[in-house]
């Protein structure tokens, strides 16, 4: 049993088939199979069950990936700490994709010039590969919105900011001010997929102020939500970070009147990972980002 063997059978467990992890290793399929199998002859006892074309734990390979986890964490965070100079080596970051085009690139920018020398990595990834990527330390930072399930993570908040209704310039509603829902009730939206938080969020306003929107379709990418938008497709909701960045004139973008919806970024770690001195000082970016007005802290 070897540091290599376990990274690859860590892999088998995170993509679920040997072909998937065999791609993930870079090795072939036949190689990635002999490797598990003369661990299973090691140990005496098979680590994997097979459900049609997946994979499944035993009991024995169970307790494996959790000592696996631990010893390959071990080895990894030990080899960052004693090569922690502050100035170089890898930074991951991961954010959402209702954030990572609106928010990161002012911190992005000041961090690389702080730090030329750093290899720094940007992960666009939908909230739940986001915790996962922290738990398994495949990154180090994730901005993202709160709260969320994150069990063995801790979080930070960083600010609020609003949800605001996206028209298209000639609407109705474009010139009136401040919108009450029940204004709303005939008109069709356009949404996010359901797979982004900001649907959710968005999901639990309507529905705590009784209000059901008339959906007429739904989009991936909160850009094209905007361009369908501007061809009278429908209407939406958008974080103020978007319509910031909008330098279109065919949306307005109105508050809604009253308990307006809105949402809370923050950034994640894993505390029982090194955070390495890279990392806290790009959390340290993160806050002066979000509060340009109030002094540098460091935590």
């Amino acid at each position: 049993m070897d540091l290599a063997t376990l990274r690859s059978f860590l892999k088998i467990v995170e993509h679920g088939t040997f072909t998937r992890a065999a791609v993930a290793c870079g090795v072939s399929q036949p190689a990635l199979s002999q490797q598990v199998a003369k661990l299973e002859a090691e140990l005496g006892t098979p680590l994997f069950e097979r459900q049609g074309r997946r994979l499944k734990l035993t009991e024995t390979g169970e307790r494996l990936r959790e000592r696996a986890e631990q010893i390959v964490a071990l080895v990894d965070d030990t080899a960052r700490e004693l090569a922690d100079d502050g100035r170089t080596g890898r930074l991951a970051v991961a954010a959402i994709p209702t954030i990572a085009p609106y928010f990161l690139p002012g911190p992005l920018k000041a961090f690389r010039e702080q730090h030329p020398e750093v290899r720094l990595e940007l992960h666009e990834l939908t909230t739940e590969a986001l915790l996962k990527a922290l738990r398994q330390g495949d990154v180090d930072l994730g901005v993202l919105a709160l709260p969320v399930d994150g069990r063995y993570l801790e979080f930070e908040p960083l600010f609020e900011e609003s949800l605001l209704l996206v028209v298209p310039a000639g609407h109705r509603l474009a010139r009136g001010g401040p919108v009450r829902l029940d204004r709303l009730r005939a008109e069709p939206f356009v949404l996010l997929d359901e797979a982004h938080c900001l649907s959710g969020q968005i999901r639990s306003f309507c529905e705590r102020r009784q209000f059901h929107p008339l959906e007429t379709g739904r989009s991936t990418q909160l850009a094209t939500v905007q361009e369908m938008v501007a061809l009278g497709h429908g209407l939406s909701f958008v974080p103020e970070m978007a319509r910031r960045l909008d330098t279109s004139d065919q949306r307005v973008y109105v508050p809604i009147a009253g308990e307006a919806p809105r949402r809370t970024i923050g950034v994640g770690w894993n505390p029982y990972r090194y955070q390495s001195r890279l990392a806290r000082a790009f959390r340290e970016q993160l806050r002066s980002a979000a509060r340009p007005d109030e002094p540098s802290r460091s935590r």
